[in-house]
């Protein structure tokens, strides 16, 4: 408790000291002047926003809502009104679908984009502007400035597992309304492992047999998201992490797996058989049924970690497709199985994503474990071949994501000694300054990077049971992604970050997120 409200202080003093409207920007936009003259003073009686376009009611809400929550203000709200002192609009002229504007100055106030997701960006910019400038804000007031942003990386996304220990919706919506905060623009759902199948499936109900989400909870979770301008990218893991679907249709494993009890949750390095027709039956109906589901452009089917050697290498009817195929190794049946779930993906006008796996499970690795179409979206995930990954992706054409795991994977303990308690397989630890650190591009030039589409931070869900635990591990974590996802190298400082975390911290907490107060940079 001593220790708590220590850090409380520390806070404190750091919002005091902090008198400048840069104190709380988090990510730092890419640019920004701070320009002299008065201040825009905002009043109840004379201060009201205007929208110019139908889609930007929610960004205006927002804005009302923010403005209330910071400077105890009743703000209206005008469809269009030229005594309107502070504007949102679109404005088709801008490059790039999330580059925004935020204009202060004496007369008011104009936020401008080039979607409605670019000004709703700007609007949170706006909110961490008052959060950031303490004295300003409560004499209801914004200092002069001018912001003229946009994210480095297009795709910037946070992972949830609700496979391994499942989230109920009212909890991914309060995490999704964290992200939107920072300008992330993707949640993945991990919708299928071998401790659980959370996807609701109306052509196979046997595969729901805990808990799970219904086809009309998602599209609730959907439009959720999208109103925030985050796009949910839906996963099934196959062809291994596959338990909770061989639970259910045990015919679809291998054949020498065919009479296993499989025990959802304790069961696992079991794969779907890569030869037997009633596994693609059956995943084309999960396919079409996701597709029909989820409006993102993208469907993630896993493909990472499969046990081959304990699965194909042993099913007769594996080996007998190697060798009608000609196949050396057996993990070369990956093509014929991806060509056919590839093409499930694509008939329904979707892109596919598949986690990168090389010949090699550690460095020095030298190819592809199989060769990846070059339509499939590639995540770099595995700690140290993030480097390999990066040249292979170039070099083949592959768009890639980058996830490493010795920066991105928010399931790894903050600290020595911190959490996760159980379920501790012996991970590494990541910290949140080593986290700060990782540049996307690996320094690489603009030519070299070229592919990258962005960052996903994962949280894998086995040392995860509730919401809690999640945003604890997500966040401060997360705050640096955020900044590595949007914010050019040449624009970010570790000392700089230090400085604007703590206003957030604060923030977050005074929301009610269980966040992992950072002790080891106040000491």
């Amino acid at each position: 408790m001593k220790c708590y409200f220590t850090f409380l202080f520390l806070l404190v003093a750091f919002a005091l000291k902090a008198q400048n409207n840069q104190s709380a920007l988090l990510p730092m936009p890419n640019h920004i002047e701070q320009k002299t003259g008065k201040p825009f003073r905002l009043a109840s009686s004379k201060t009201s926003i205007a929208t110019h376009d139908a889609e930007l009611q929610f960004a205006a809400t927002s804005l009302q809502a923010l403005l209330k929550e910071q400077m105890q203000l009743d703000v209206p709200l005008h469809t269009s009104s030229r005594t309107a002192t502070i504007h949102l609009r679109i404005d088709p002229s801008m490059t790039g679908a999330e580059h925004y504007t935020v204009r202060v100055d004496e007369k008011g106030m104009d936020i401008a984009g080039a979607t409605p997701a670019a000004v709703y960006y700007g609007v949170m910019t706006v909110g961490q502007l008052l959060l950031g400038d303490v004295v300003s804000t409560q004499s209801k007031q914004i200092a002069p400035v001018w912001i003229d942003d946009a994210p480095r990386f297009p795709f910037r996304a946070l992972m949830l597992d609700p496979a391994r220990h499942f989230l109920p919706v009212a909890d991914v919506k309060f995490y999704i309304d964290q992200m939107a905060r920072y300008k992330y623009n993707v949640l993945q759902l991990h919708l299928t492992d071998d401790q659980g199948w959370r996807f609701e499936v109306k052509k196979h109900p046997r595969l729901t047999g805990g808990e799970y989400y219904t086809q009309e909870q998602l599209k609730d979770l959907i439009a959720y998201a999208a109103e925030r301008h985050i796009e949910i990218v839906p996963e099934i893991d196959i062809p291994g992490h596959t338990v909770a679907i061989l639970a259910a249709y045990p015919e679809l494993g291998c054949t020498h797996t065919d009479t296993l009890v499989k025990k959802v949750g304790t069961t696992v390095n079991l794969m779907l058989c890569a030869n037997n027709e009633k596994v693609y039956t059956v995943f084309k109906d999960v396919i079409d049924e996701m597709a029909a589901l989820f409006p993102s452009r993208f469907i993630h089917l896993g493909g990472d970690e499969a046990v081959v050697e304990q699965n194909w290498t042993k099913c007769t009817r594996c080996q007998a497709l190697k060798k009608e195929l000609g196949y050396e190794k057996s993990s070369q049946l990956m093509v014929p199985f991806f060509t056919k779930m590839l093409d499930f993906v694509r008939n329904n006008g979707k892109e596919p994503i598949l986690w990168c796996e090389l010949d090699r499970i550690y460095p020095p690795a030298t190819d592809y474990l199989f060769p990846y179409p070059k339509d499939v979206t590639l995540v770099s995930w595995r700690g140290g071949l993030t480097p390999t990954c990066l040249d292979l992706t170039a070099r083949h054409g592959n768009p890639v994501i980058m996830a490493p795991g010795e920066y991105a994977y928010l399931d790894y303990p903050q600290l020595k000694g911190d959490l996760p308690e159980f379920n501790n397989w012996g991970m590494p630890v990541t910290t949140l300054e080593k986290c700060y650190q990782f540049d996307p591009g690996y320094g690489k030039s603009e030519a070299e990077q070229a592919h990258v589409k962005g960052i996903m931070g994962t949280l894998w869900g086995e040392a995860m049971p509730d919401i809690n635990r999640v945003t604890y591990m997500t966040y401060p974590r997360g705050l640096a992604l955020a900044e590595a996802g949007w914010t050019r190298m040449e624009h970010r400082s570790w000392e700089s970050f230090k400085n604007r975390l703590s206003p957030n911290l604060m923030y977050l907490m005074k929301k009610g997120v269980s966040v992992r107060v950072p002790f080891e940079l106040y000491r």
